[in-house]
């Protein structure tokens, strides 16, 4: 009989990461990204592998290059404007072919638009 387990996305992400050879992480806790580096955080160093909680996401990026350019295979994880803040990051590690693997994880929404400040107040002000 096989045995199976019940888990979160974000844990099979991690999991999984460090099965296919992930041994360094930094990322910046940004909702809803900030499960990964929890998971991370927990894992990551039981598999010989660093965590790096980091100040910044443009912090995050440059540390996971580095890390990446020493040999390490680096991942970073963040959320749709954590993203935006690490495109010149981004933008090095692809000109100067660096590996390495980026997770966006994307917000939801509800249907009556409630998840997102900006618009639910744009809404009441008419």
């Amino acid at each position: 009989m096989r045995k199976y387990s019940l888990m979160m996305g974000s844990e099979v992400l991690v999991r999984s990461a460090i099965y296919a050879g992930i041994r360094f992480y930094a990322g910046y806790p940004i909702t809803p990204a900030t499960e990964i580096a929890e998971y991370m955080s927990q894992l990551l160093p039981r598999a010989g592998g660093i965590f790096v909680q980091t100040e910044d996401e443009l912090a995050a990026i440059n540390m996971a290059i580095g890390a990446s350019v020493a040999g390490w295979k680096a991942m970073v994880a963040t959320s749709g404007p954590g993203f935006s803040l690490m495109q010149e990051g981004i933008g090095h590690a692809i000109n100067t072919e660096v590996p390495l693997l980026i997770v966006d994880v994307q917000r939801g929404w509800s249907i009556d638009w409630s998840a997102n400040n900006a618009i639910a107040t744009r809404r009441i002000s008419g």
